[in-house]
């Protein structure tokens, strides 16, 4: 299992438009065989900075669904969304792996 942290450095003026566009995700992800784990919002403290978390079952699915996405039309209008209303002033993607808490021998 792979799972992707985004960080994202958000326009906190916008911060409805970037809710609408990570909405939109969660439901992408699902729909193209990941796990997503939701967008966690700007509450105390930075007012800009969000992050979500979705997993796929391995590094080759993760990049299917990089190309299949790269085509698909609610993944473009999605993107779009955030280039449009600016509301993502830029973000940062690191992968992660669980740490097995009991492995075998």
């Amino acid at each position: 299992m792979i799972t992707i942290h985004l960080k994202y450095e958000i326009d906190a003026d916008k911060l409805a438009d970037f809710e609408e566009y990570g909405r939109r995700w969660v439901h992408l992800v699902n729909r193209f065989g990941g796990t997503h784990h939701g967008y966690f919002l700007p509450s105390e403290g930075d007012s800009d900075i969000a992050y979500a978390l979705f997993s796929f079952p391995g590094f080759a699915a993760y990049e299917q669904y990089r190309i299949d996405s790269a085509v698909d039309p609610e993944c473009r209008a999605a993107i779009e969304l955030a280039r449009t209303t600016g509301c993502i002033k830029r973000y940062e993607r690191r992968f992660l792996r669980p740490l097995d808490a009991n492995p075998q021998p």
